[in-house]
């Protein structure tokens, strides 16, 4: 979960940038209902609502919420707060099961873990579109004209570059771009690294489940620490901790602008930028004579299909970038050197992908293992006996993988 976490995200800023939203507003002065339109953005790769329809602080819940559910979106000309307290009132029903659907789900036989996995991924998609459904007009410079809205200029400038048109967003979406504002300012800490903190941007995946940093802060050294590869870096929190490990040099690569601006930041934060060079490249960066002392990669863990350019950060479509990781792993190596691979097993408990296939992976790359360090996540959802996929979660161990060469 490090580096490729993030990347891809800013594809939907460039894949989005020629769309508009159109809508009519029976409220102008002459009745008429003339047609308006703006920019539409979406991080999520989200098409513009084919409806729409302009809401303010009169609209009940209940009626929003149907129009949601219809595809019918409404852009907010109220408060802002209510406007945030109506998605709330949303969130509340999407997440209400209706009756009918409580005893279908009490009379059918109980799901296996996968099928479950792809009826959590499903309900999640449709709440993502109903909730998306409330959108919110920004003026140019990234002002949002509506009573009582915060100042979101310095976030979204962040999160979206330069504001010089007017665009829609929707709101859940610019609840999500405040929230990534305030974590860059307030940062993530880090016990590997002494404390320190790192700040990650928006679109990139924050450290926030530290064990798998742990793992790399234990992880025995090979004898020579001469050059480190951290293959997709994202906020640059490996390569970090691998030069305050002693690493005398460490190359980060990725290919996510937003990562490698965040990485630069942090490295340079931490006053490292004489041991940690952050490179744009695909995977490898380019090979010196000899190859890496040690090569670090931690990949999304779950082999399925993203249903959003956000979501290229969690899911792993077919194992391309862990099956690309292994397949190249041996020729960066230089003699004596190892191959560290994170790796949480989520995905065997979910039926996913088999240990058997995994090990097969490292035989087609050349590879043996060398030893393995695992750790137990100690994040909120393992312990929720009340998640549909509970019992994989509370099964789950993150392993650090040390790979040399067959």
């Amino acid at each position: 979960m490090n580096g490729r976490r993030g990347r891809r995200a800013a594809r939907s800023l460039v894949e989005g940038e020629a769309e508009t939203l159109t809508w009519a507003d029976e409220r102008d002065g002459d009745g008429s209902g003339a047609r308006h339109s703006a920019r539409w953005r979406s991080e999520s790769g989200a098409p513009p609502p084919g409806r729409v329809v302009v809401a303010d602080d009169r609209v009940k819940a209940d009626d929003a919420y149907r129009l949601a559910c219809e595809g019918t979106a409404l852009l907010w000309q109220g408060d802002f707060q209510n406007a945030r307290q109506l998605l709330q009132a949303m969130m509340r029903r999407v997440d209400r099961p209706p009756k009918r659907a409580q005893r279908k789900r009490q009379q059918a036989a109980e799901p296996s873990l996968t099928q479950a996995f792809h009826m959590h991924r499903q309900a999640q998609a449709q709440r993502a579109r109903t909730l998306g459904m409330v959108l919110i007009p920004v003026e140019a410079g990234h002002v949002v004209p509506l009573r009582r809205a915060p100042d979101v200029r310095q976030a979204c400038f962040e999160a979206y570059g330069p504001g010089d048109e007017p665009y829609v967003v929707s709101l859940r979406e610019l609840l999500g771009v405040i929230g990534a504002h305030e974590w860059r300012e307030k940062g993530v800490s880090i016990p590997a690294l002494g404390g320190d903190r790192i700040h990650p941007h928006y679109g990139v995946f924050s450290p926030v489940r530290g064990e798998y940093v742990s793992l790399v802060a234990e992880a025995p050294l090979p004898v020579s620490r001469s050059l480190a590869y951290d293959i997709g870096t994202g906020t640059g929190v490996l390569a970090a901790v691998l030069a305050r490990r002693g690493l005398e040099r460490v190359v980060a690569t990725d290919q996510d602008p937003r990562a490698l601006a965040c990485a630069h930041e942090n490295i340079t934060r931490l006053g490292l930028t004489d041991r940690v060079e952050v490179v744009e490249a695909d995977l490898w960066p380019p090979s010196p004579s000899g190859g890496a002392s040690l090569v670090v990669c931690n990949p999304p863990w779950v082999p399925a299909r993203p249903s959003s350019p956000l979501e290229h950060a969690v899911y792993d479509p077919e194992s391309r970038m862990l099956r690309a990781y292994l397949g190249g792993l041996a020729q960066h190596l230089a003699p004596g050197g190892e191959g560290w691979l994170i790796l949480s097993d989520l995905a065997e408990h979910l039926g996913l992908r088999t240990r058997a296939e995994l090990l097969a992976a490292f035989d087609a790359g050349g590879l043996k293992v060398a030893g393995r360090l695992d750790a137990k996540p100690v994040h909120p959802r393992a312990a929720d006996a009340d998640d549909q996929l509970h019992e994989a979660r509370a099964a789950e161990v993150t392993s650090l993988w040390r790979l040399v060469p067959a």
